[in-house]
């Protein structure tokens, strides 16, 4: 089955930092915004988060500073996250029973969205706005998919074990990804018996089946999540949309595998992070470094970005068949229309679409040959 990309153009990113979209996919005032969020999450198969963020568009002025807040975006209201932010507080909320009647929305006991939306606006005006000046985090590990079909790839082509180097790393799930289980396109991969599951649809080939072997993982974030922190891991909980409880669920998993097997994630910025990691020598002889980033450039400022860009350039200098190098990124395209699974290798010189994938991983449309 094809992926339906209409779908994907007007999704949230994770994040405060995305480019603006094309004025044609921003509504004419901010306040619409919620409304439209509420139109894509309907489109997308999430109907609970559809309702909710209709009914906070309507009772939003119970939430004065809440409102003023949300005002005050003006255009960049989408590019800024501010209904994932919204629904992410509201489901925090009813996660931790703080308003009853919007914890009985939520377990299906009625559908009292509006009067439950009100309540809940009402009495945590002053929440509401913390998490609206939080960033968002969510680490999919259902990216994973897709940065293991990369690594298929790339083993294929040059039989080396991994180096795994991850720019907004948050939890470090993803640094996990050769402990899960994978079904993509009928390859099998991964742990056979990870609690981790991942099994997305598949458009197009499958990816070479060939074994992946991650010698080395780590990453960096500006605010790693501690995995060890409860109230970290229930923020995280939190963005997953309460629709879809199998992404819950994954992300169960994923934690507590990661407490038995911590990933390594420094604080910091990502450009001179990078360059310190390239500036080492690889872990061993014949090991090939990877750059995995995904759904993270909207947070990167512009120098910031350019001074990764020529610190990967420095070290694809240096790459040769014995010591290559390659970045595999999971991001927007340039028109904001689709999430392009983009690889770039070194001493080749590669830059190819390896697929067009869902926001969250939930799809992947293989375009590699």
């Amino acid at each position: 089955m094809q992926p339906d990309y209409s779908t994907v153009m007007c999704l949230e990113p994770d994040g405060p930092s995305r480019p603006t979209p094309p004025a044609e996919h921003i509504s004419d005032t901010p306040m619409g915004e919620l409304m439209r969020q509420s139109d894509v999450m309907r489109g997308l198969g999430a109907p609970f988060v559809a309702d909710l963020l209709a009914a906070a568009e309507r009772q939003l002025d119970h939430a004065p500073r809440t409102a003023r807040l949300i005002r005050s975006w003006g255009s960049t209201a989408a590019s800024s996250a501010i209904a994932m932010r919204v629904n992410a507080a509201l489901h925090a909320l009813a996660r931790h029973g703080a308003v009853p009647l919007l914890s009985s929305l939520y377990a299906g006991k009625h559908r009292r969205f509006d009067d439950a939306v009100a309540q809940a606006l009402a009495r945590h005006d002053d929440l509401l706005v913390a998490w609206l000046h939080q960033v968002p985090q969510t680490n999919e590990v259902g990216r994973a998919a897709a940065f293991q079909a990369a690594l298929m790839r790339l083993a294929r082509d040059h039989g080396h074990g991994f180096e795994l180097l991850e720019i907004g790393a948050s939890a470090g799930l993803n640094l996990n990804l050769s402990r899960y289980a994978y079904d993509l396109g009928g390859v099998r991969t991964g742990q056979p018996d990870s609690p981790v599951r991942i099994a997305p649809q598949w458009c197009g080939t499958p990816p070479p089946d060939v074994p992946v072997v991650v010698a080395k993982a780590c990453g960096v974030d500006l605010h790693p999540v501690d995995i060890r922190d409860p109230g970290a891991c229930e923020r995280l909980a939190s963005f997953v949309f309460a629709d879809q409880p199998e992404r819950a669920a994954r992300l169960g998993h994923a934690l507590a595998l990661a407490r038995h097997y911590p990933p390594r994630v420094d604080a910091g910025h990502a450009a001179p992070w990078l360059a310190a990691r390239l500036a080492m020598p690889p872990v061993a002889a014949g090991r090939h470094r990877v750059v995995l980033h995904s759904m993270v450039l909207q947070y990167v400022a512009t120098d910031e970005r350019a001074a990764m860009e020529r610190t990967l350039a420095d070290a694809a200098r240096g790459a040769s068949p014995a010591y290559p190098l390659a970045c595999v990124g999971f991001e927007w395209d340039a028109r904001r229309e689709r999430v392009e699974l983009r690889l770039r290798s070194w001493p080749d010189g590669g830059d190819r679409i390896l697929a067009y994938c869902h926001p969250y991983g939930a799809w992947i449309d293989w375009q590699d040959a």
